[in-house]
């Protein structure tokens, strides 16, 4: 079984390599584009592959010199290694082969907002968009804040493989904690949810421009000379979905009516996909990386200086290292969980 699966892999990857390597195909940007794309995906597996070759004749050849020689301890020593790594191996090419999400290669828009808990609320939005803004910087991802303020934080986080990355944040986050304000030392609860969307292309969301409801307003709050002053602000209304979005940020009334269009794509998109997932898979199991925004996913708890995933069952301590980025555990915990219920599932990356 996993010899033919080692096949195709090496197949596959052979024919576009050659593709690759096609003069037709590199003048055409699009095809190269599609091609270099499928090659990144398989080339991790292809990998394992070779390795799987590998210890495969180092156990062959181990076991003709024990049946020529008898028994000599280096040589049983060799192939019980050898064939420890194959078992080991034959796991990591099948989760290898699980079919990525189709949109882990795109940047991403965050979307906080207050949930319960009143003021303190508003404190964890910012926790959150602080801690997840950090995270952005260390994995090496561009952020571009897109709308900030009254606890409520938009921004874009760009770079390859962002959506792969920043998916398993999406949901409801809790925090237990003494507010700042509380007097009698009691602990409150409060949450914060997080829509994580991909960044949709153009050609990802087709929007009719005669759907699109477009208001300008005069902005509010705090900002420079002109913010207050000029008929800035954009509100776009999607009329057959409902979906509203508000931009006033910048200063000129483009740049916010371009901002406030790149979200409403991305929200367009999401709905999209979650459709999809709601009509192809309503009884499967491999939704870590879809979390609903009302499911609570995480709980960080102040006076045990813990913070624990309820997805995957995974605490760990030190919240001060976590609230400034350090999220990588859960991360590779989560992505592991995903690709495991995904295997059970039987899916695999298309050949």
């Amino acid at each position: 079984m996993i010899e033919k699966l080692i096949e195709q892999i090496e197949s596959r990857f052979a024919e576009l390599s050659e593709q690759m390597a096609d003069p037709d195909v590199i003048a055409d940007r699009e095809r190269y584009a599609e091609f270099g794309r499928a090659y990144r995906t398989l080339e991790p597996a292809h990998e394992l592959a070779r390795e799987w070759r590998t210890a495969s004749s180092d156990a062959a050849g181990a076991r003709e010199m024990l049946a020529e020689d008898g028994d000599d301890p280096e040589l049983r020593e060799l192939l019980a290694t050898s064939e420890k790594r194959l078992k080991e191996l034959e796991d990591e090419i099948r989760l290898a082969m699980v079919e990525p999400d189709p949109h882990d290669e795109k940047d991403v828009i965050v979307e906080i907002r207050p949930g319960t808990g009143g003021e303190e609320a508003g404190l964890f939005a910012a926790d959150l968009y602080r801690m997840l803004t950090r995270y952005a910087e260390r994995r090496g991802f561009r952020t571009e804040p897109l709308s900030v303020g009254d606890g409520h934080y938009t921004f874009a986080v760009k770079g390859r493989g962002a959506y792969s990355v920043f998916k398993y944040e999406g949901g409801t986050h809790r925090v237990q904690r003494v507010p700042r304000t509380e007097s009698q030392g009691r602990i409150h609860t409060s949450t914060a949810t997080v829509a994580i969307l991909p960044e949709a292309e153009e050609v990802d969301v087709d929007i009719d421009p005669s759907d699109l409801q477009i208001d300008v307003y005069r902005s509010s709050g705090p900002g420079g000379q002109s913010v207050n002053t000029t008929d800035s602000a954009v509100r776009i209304t999607h009329e057959p979905t409902g979906v509203v979005v508000s931009m006033q940020d910048e200063k000129s009334q483009l740049q916010n009516r371009e901002k406030a269009l790149r979200v409403l794509r991305a929200r367009l998109l999401d709905r999209e996909v979650a459709a999809r997932h709601a009509e192809q898979a309503a009884d499967r199991r491999a939704q870590v990386g879809t979390a609903q925004r009302s499911e609570k996913i995480r709980t960080y708890n102040f006076p045990q200086d813990r913070v624990t995933d309820h997805r995957v069952k995974l605490t760990k301590g030190d919240l001060a290292r976590i609230l400034d980025g350090e999220l990588d555990d859960f991360t590779a915990a989560l992505e592991a969980e995903e690709k495991r219920l995904k295997l059970e599932d039987g899916e695999r990356v298309p050949g």
